[in-house]
């Protein structure tokens, strides 16, 4: 009996392919091979298993390795019953289709949406609410402005701190104005210096071409160099006072003044909101309008805080501002005085002396000019 099982089996070994031919014994003893590797693979909880998924997934999602080994052996075996080639079997299609199979994460990814969505109506909510705040501010400011104007609404109004704006807005003026002359001076006298040069080069170049005047040019010759090199220095005590006016006037000066722009914006919003708050408070008192005018009591207090602040921003800018002006122009005036004096009453020692007492350092001869590579 156990002959006839074993010839059974045998005979229910022999594979058959698509043809009805029968397979060689090589083939038939690796499909036993085959056949003992899946009877002999089966889960083992000690093995290492496949979390599909990533972190946090579920039990679900935990497929053991040597599940996936014994499947994709009977799945190759099958395969070669059916004479399908490697590269065609399931176990190739199978792999081929988890790897294009998408994973959680594009759960996660179509939520993005929605998230970019809610953000993105997030920051449109911001930029109405400051948009609606801005235009709010605005017209109350734009409506205390013309009430101002025709002289329907009060403004208000301190009387020392604007005296002392006024004063630096006309002193700026004046600044302004020797600015401008002490630029046309220079321009001038540096021309002239440039004449006085070529001048005595060509005296000097006549006193080698004519003997009989040689000694004529030749005094000429170095008159016009000496007060040439004079001419530079007193260029160079000009020119440090001209760029000293320069910054007190565009720097020092238009920095107080753009404080002033500031403080004069604040008090234009305080005077907006009081102007609202005394209008809601002479008003009826319901309920709605208690709640508004306790808004703008608030919105009043903000402002006042800010307009009181620039208030002393600019009490002090200006007291510094007047020490500093003093200063400096106490410095320059002097410096200015005994440099033109020296120069024109023709004492080089005292005109030098005066740059060195100032720390007015002169530019080497031809330094202003640009050099052979930047002429290219």
């Amino acid at each position: 009996m156990t002959d006839s099982i074993m010839s059974k089996a045998a005979t229910m070994e022999i594979p058959i392919n698509s043809n009805g031919d029968s397979r060689t014994l090589a083939e038939d003893d690796g499909l036993e091979q085959d056949l003992q590797q899946v009877m002999v693979s089966g889960p083992n909880l000690n093995e290492t298993s496949i979390v599909s998924g990533g972190y946090g997934g579920t039990a679900e999602g935990i497929i053991p390795t040597s599940s996936i080994k014994g499947m994709f052996t009977v799945l190759n075996l099958r395969s070669k019953c059916r004479g399908i080639p490697p590269s065609q079997s399931a176990t190739t299609r199978i792999a081929s289709q988890a790897e294009q199979r998408p994973g959680p994460s594009m759960h996660h990814s179509n939520s993005n949406p929605s998230m970019t969505e809610e953000a993105t109506r997030g920051i449109a909510v911001e930029k109405f609410d400051t948009m609606k705040k801005w235009s709010i501010n605005t017209y109350k400011c734009t409506k205390q402005m013309f009430s101002e104007r025709f002289g329907r609404g009060s403004r208000t109004v301190d009387l020392e701190l604007e005296a002392q704006v006024d004063v630096l807005r006309e002193t700026k003026s004046k600044y302004e104005n020797i600015l401008r002359l002490a630029r046309d001076l220079t321009n001038h006298f540096y021309n002239m210096v440039q004449t006085q040069q070529a001048l005595g080069d060509t005296f000097a170049d006549l006193s080698q071409k004519s003997p009989e005047l040689q000694d004529e040019f030749g005094y000429n010759a170095e008159t016009q160099k000496l007060l040439c090199k004079n001419g530079e220095t007193l260029l160079g005590a000009i020119n440090f006072f001209v760029s000293s006016i320069n910054t007190l006037v565009h720097k020092t000066m238009e920095d107080t003044l753009m404080t002033i722009k500031m403080y004069e914006n604040a008090r234009l919003e305080f005077d907006a909101y009081r102007a609202d708050l005394e209008e809601l408070s002479a008003g009826p008192r319901d309920a709605n309008t208690m709640v508004r005018i306790e808004f703008a009591q608030q919105q009043y207090q903000v402002q006042r805080e800010k307009y009181e602040r620039l208030r002393s921003d600019v009490s002090i800018k200006l007291k510094f501002l007047e020490e500093n002006k003093v200063k400096v122009m106490h410095k320059q005036l002097l410096l200015f005085h005994n440099a033109i004096s020296a120069y024109f009453a023709g004492n080089q020692q005292q005109l030098e002396q005066t740059l060195r007492q100032f720390h007015v350092k002169l530019k080497p001869p031809g330094s202003d000019k640009p050099s052979w590579l930047e002429e290219q």
